[in-house]
């Protein structure tokens, strides 16, 4: 498949572009910093551009099949970049009629599952999402902006994300959240967001996934 993958840098967009590259895709990978992708292949095309530009994202974007972003806030005061940028990949997909949009989210969004113990539902998790609200904010606008588009759209909601290695062993949930899913790495995440890409019945659908 002729992916572009936008957030390429981050700690999830790299482990998309390696594993997409390892499983045959062509890959165009959006930057604003090439230095900062230290990955190098036959099959991988490194576009520096703007994600807020629409008509900047338009040539990574010429003859591709699906957009994976992995974009987010990665601190409190990066909350609003994760709107900003999905609408302006929504208007370059539109233009350049880029139909299947694979996006990460974050699994406070998602209804909190009653498997969960009583201190995690009724003190952690309103904890969490009250520190990290600004965060949390934005990617409910994100989410808005996605269902609301014309794409044929995914949402990957995992939880704290760690560094430890591809398993593949993750838990998924369509629709709703992952019980007592407290941790899910970058690498899996990665592997559930281009799992995704191929799955009927991840269309219109967020995606709970965790350890």
């Amino acid at each position: 498949m002729r992916l572009t993958v936008v957030g390429a840098t981050g700690g999830v967009g790299k482990e998309v572009v390696r594993q997409a590259l390892d499983a045959g895709h062509q890959v165009a990978a959006v930057v604003r910093d090439p230095a900062r992708l230290p990955i190098s292949h036959s099959a991988l095309e490194v576009v520096t551009a703007d994600v807020t530009a629409p008509e900047a994202l338009r040539p990574a974007l010429a003859g591709r099949e699906a957009v994976i972003s992995a974009l987010g806030p990665r601190t409190r005061k990066d909350a609003g970049i994760a709107a900003i940028a999905l609408r302006s990949v929504i208007r370059a997909m539109e233009t350049m009629d880029v139909r299947r949009l694979v996006v990460i989210s974050a699994a406070p969004l998602g209804p909190t599952p009653e498997d969960d113990g009583l201190l995690y539902r009724a003190v952690l998790r309103p904890l969490i999402r009250r520190f990290l609200r600004d965060v949390y904010a934005d990617l409910a606008v994100m989410e808005d902006e996605v269902r609301r588009s014309a794409t044929e759209w995914t949402i990957v909601r995992p939880p704290r994300l760690t560094d430890k290695p591809l398993t593949g062993a993750y838990r998924r949930v369509i629709g709703g959240s992952v019980p007592r899913g407290y941790t899910i790495s970058r690498a899996d995440t990665a592997h559930a967001m281009l799992t995704a890409l191929d799955d009927p019945a991840t269309l219109k659908q967020a995606v709970g996934v965790a350890n």
